[in-house]
């Protein structure tokens, strides 16, 4: 069987057990009552159940298992080992609550075991300020700092409806595709797997209302830690991507430009915690994607908007290699926009927020740009439109069945 056929047929696997098992997973979630509850800092109203991350890892399991009969190496393994413990210690966070220090502790130590266990990690700079081969001390602690962080990232943007499981799409497709100009046939088939469990959650998450799940944090640190295996990959020397610094691709500046707005608003988000005096642990309401709910903006409006920012910088990065850009040019571009986007537009919309002419009680009431944009907040709530409503009853119709009526 060619690769290309292979390629479709772990994407299929992988998509239709995710589709057969997040009914039992659901079921099983609500039966023992593994819900995400409301609270002031969430922005759901109702208990939802939180274990869709299971039903992404199942999917996953059963596509990669399938590969196995045709191709296999050492990375995927550890990476899927990798993957199964950040699922185990996320999704009993989701239970039970475990301290973030330990969560912590855990991310550390099984970046470095994975680093250790493959020799697979950013050890070289690809001619970004004209460096390459890094000292193999400082290339695993900066592989390490960058592992836990972007697993940490990739977590903390799960706030609202279709964000988390649609920039792991996202960041697979763009992973993939860079894999696929290579021709590495194992991780292009790795990220089509994930792809295709990813697809049967985020249309439930998004359009369900009985089936709705959530990813929870067993899917968020999951997918932090594929995301990590995947930077890793494209960044290492081991790889097969370097005849792209041959061709003026900045890899780092690709790496940052796929992960842009995970890295970035984290960085915002820790940073004002920190100067505010509290731990940079601890959850609030000031990510980017509150502030287009702030604007009035649907779930699913937030997060395509946002996902539509970081592809942005994804496709300007690749316009700057097509014109001729240098790489550092590259970096430089990517970074801008990361912090132009999360700290630069943030601040501003806040000041437009915090601005305009203030009602009896003395409160601002926005200036004409912030309510401009939540008139197109408003526009994105497609919730009463037909295909809405026909998407609602295909998620719903075929889960329930005569079995809930709840």
């Amino acid at each position: 069987m060619n690769n290309t056929l292979i390629a479709i047929l772990v994407t299929l696997v992988s998509t239709v057990v995710s589709m057969i098992v997040y009914p039992k997973v659901l079921r099983f979630a609500k039966t023992h009552h593994i819900v995400d509850n409301p609270n002031a800092r969430k922005l759901q109203r109702v208990p939802v159940p939180v274990l869709g991350g299971m039903v992404v890892y199942v999917g996953i399991l059963a596509g990669v298992a399938v590969l196995c009969f045709f191709m296999t190496t050492p990375l995927m393994g550890w990476g899927l080992f990798g993957m199964t413990i950040m699922m185990a210690i996320g999704t009993w966070d989701d239970i039970h609550e475990l301290p973030a220090s330990f969560r912590f502790l855990i991310e550390i130590g099984l970046v470095t075991a994975f680093i250790f266990l493959t020799g697979v990690y950013v050890d070289s700079f690809h001619g970004l300020w004209g460096i390459y081969k890094l000292p193999e001390w400082l290339g695993v602690l900066s592989s390490i700092v960058a592992g836990v962080g972007l697993i940490n990232a990739v977590n903390l943007i799960d706030g609202v409806d279709g964000y988390s499981s649609g920039y792991g799409m996202l960041a697979c497709t763009c992973f993939g595709i860079m894999f696929w100009s290579t021709w590495s046939p194992i991780m292009v088939c790795i990220t089509l797997i994930v792809v295709g469990a990813l697809i049967p959650f985020f249309m439930h998450n998004v359009f369900g209302v009985k089936s709705k799940m959530f990813i929870g944090d067993g899917g968020t640190l999951m997918l932090g830690m594929l995301i990590t295996m995947l930077v890793f990959s494209s960044l290492s020397t081991k790889s097969q991507h370097l005849m792209l610094e041959n061709e003026g691709v900045g890899l780092i500046a690709f790496a940052l430009a796929v992960t842009c707005i995970p890295v970035f608003d984290t960085l915002r988000v820790m940073t004002m915690r920190i100067l505010r005096g509290t731990s940079p642990f601890k959850p609030d309401k000031t990510h980017l994607h509150h502030l287009f709910v702030d604007m009035e903006f649907s779930h699913l409006g937030a997060a395509l908007v946002i996902l539509a920012l970081n592809g942005m910088v994804v496709v300007v990065w690749y316009l700057l290699w097509k014109l001729g850009a240098s790489i550092d040019v590259q970096f430089y571009v990517v970074f801008s926009l990361g912090i132009l986007i999360t700290f630069g537009f943030y601040k501003f919309m806040k000041v437009q927020q915090n601005g305009g002419p203030k009602d009896a009680e003395g409160y601002p009431q926005g200036t004409r740009i912030w309510h401009a944009f939540c008139r197109f907040g408003n526009w994105t709530h497609r919730e009463k439109k037909l295909f809405w409503i026909k998407l609602r009853l295909l998620m719903d119709g075929p889960l329930m069945g005569n079995k809930e009526k709840s």
